[in-house]
């Protein structure tokens, strides 16, 4: 398996060219994506353009970061200036931005090449990439099944080798449900660590950038050139980024470990609690103290999270209005503007999402439903912080089952909720939390497991998930396609 480092390498050595790279990962994307269907705009011409730069550049003998010629897909609701960015909405089918995202623009400083913007759930609102507007993207591992959502074209498009690094948004799981899924490495940072400047809000208090990549040091490199302060982000943290990397140790001597004994009761398949239990064995053998752990208000996140996340998103959502930009269907008056526009535009979950949230919000319900809400989320964050007066990084599985057949759990929304039951009280916390693969179930589908740490320990997940990864054979196996 490659990385970005031996890629790097091979580029300082002038044993492969920025274009040779870009043009494999091109090729690649158009060898398989027609069955896997991660991208929804391939960025062909954009990325050989800058592929030649980044050669050019070696040719000068000038200096280049370790990101340079590295082939990246961006999650489709990251503003691109000039590259349609449709959030997978048909109410954005034609929208093309005219100013760049922080993260896209940090990525393209570094060099990072972007070859195309990936499928996700509408408005990143789902967790199986069934909700597009354009395409259901496949898992790499079984095409049959979904490759987890929203970020769903992010983790297939890196499980499928169509790119070595991907970028996605994590509201309530986004990030490490279909990292679980795919079996790559996910990573969503603590709340305000990554700039949200561009990133097309679904629930501002929630939303957070986060990198895919194969290897825990892959996804430490992105993070360090992604994180930081940014002033046209007003929840942008100012803090200092460490090198990540420094914090990749095979051992977890002196390292506390807390389980989390909530995540393996009813609704969590037993071969998922069976494998994530062997993984956290294994912790116990490179040197980490394990310990049980309470966190009793964590089965409140779900309800918690889908009065937050859609009271948010019927106020982020309420811009698209057909006047400043994306559809416009023809009326006669401005209140049949907005009604056919709105009801073309959004599919079923985006509406339902803006219904809730709209009711929520309404005379009467805010103080039974809203304000209620944000207390359960004050008492998610305690248990957290309780527990991290004791243990350095909490554990569990990233998601209840393994991947499940596209069009199963469709109709039934509740049950697609449950997908996030483990990763939306992280959310709620602003924690940062990783997910790993740790395995696979007898259907050859992988199992991920679930890192979280307290605000800004980032470093505390990496070291984890490094001595983990390094001691198991799971990140080098790849999907057959």
């Amino acid at each position: 398996m490659t990385s970005i480092r031996k890629l790097h390498q091979q580029l300082i050595n002038k044993d492969r060219t920025a274009v040779e790279i870009t043009t494999e990962a091109l090729e690649r994307i158009e060898a398989v994506d027609s069955k896997v269907k991660s991208f929804l705009h391939i960025t062909a011409d954009y990325a050989l353009s800058k592929a030649k730069q980044i050669d050019n550049k070696i040719a000068n003998k000038e200096e280049i970061g370790i990101l340079s010629g590295i082939p990246v897909g961006v999650k489709d609701n990251m503003i691109t200036s000039g590259i349609t960015t449709t959030c997978g909405s048909k109410i954005l089918e034609n929208f093309v931005p005219s100013y760049e995202s922080t993260v896209t623009q940090k990525l393209q400083n570094a060099g990072a090449i972007m070859v195309g913007k990936t499928n996700l759930d509408e408005f990143a609102m789902g967790s199986s990439t069934e909700n597009s507007g354009y395409q259901v993207t496949a898992n790499p591992w079984d095409l049959s099944r979904v490759p987890g959502g929203s970020s769903g074209g992010s983790a297939a498009a890196v499980a499928a080798a169509e790119c070595l690094i991907s970028i996605g948004s994590d509201t309530g799981g986004s990030i490490r449900q279909p990292a679980a899924l795919c079996g790559v490495v996910g990573l969503k940072p603590t709340y305000g660590l990554v700039s949200r400047f561009g990133l097309v809000a679904y629930a501002s208090s929630l939303d957070q950038v986060g990198p895919f990549a194969r290897s825990v040091e892959d996804t430490a490199i992105v993070l360090g050139t992604i994180a930081g302060y940014d002033c046209k982000d007003s929840t942008s943290l100012k803090v200092t980024v460490p090198d990540y990397t420094r914090f990749l140790k095979p051992s977890l001597k002196g390292l506390t470990i807390g389980v989390i004994e909530e995540t393996f009761m009813e609704g969590v398949e037993q071969e998922v609690s069976n494998i994530v239990q062997n993984a956290i064995n294994h912790l116990k053998t490179l040197g980490a103290k394990i310990v049980s752990v309470s966190c009793p208000s964590f089965r409140y996140g779900l309800p918690a999270y889908y009065i937050i996340a859609p009271a948010e998103a019927s106020s982020n959502l309420a811009r698209y209005d057909a006047v400043k930009y994306g559809l416009r269907t023809k009326s006669n008056t401005l209140a049949d503007m907005y009604t056919s526009t709105r009801s073309q535009g959004f599919g079923a979950e985006v509406k339902r999402r803006i219904m809730l949230g709209t009711y929520t919000l309404s005379t009467g319900y805010y103080d039974a439903y809203y304000l209620k809400a944000q207390k359960v989320r004050t008492l998610i964050k305690k248990d957290f912080d309780i527990n991290f007066e004791k243990v350095d990084v909490l554990v569990c599985p990233t998601s209840p089952t393994t991947a499940f057949k596209a069009g199963e759990k469709i109709s039934e929304p509740l049950n697609m909720y449950l997908s996030d039951l483990m990763t939306i009280p992280v959310n709620l916390a602003g924690l940062p939390g990783m997910s790993i693969p740790c395995g696979f179930d007898k259907k050859g589908l992988p199992v991920g497991l679930q890192l979280i740490g307290n605000i800004l320990e980032e470093g505390k997940l990496f070291q984890v998930g490094y001595a983990y990864e390094q001691s198991t054979p799971w990140h080098n196996l790849s999907p057959q396609l």
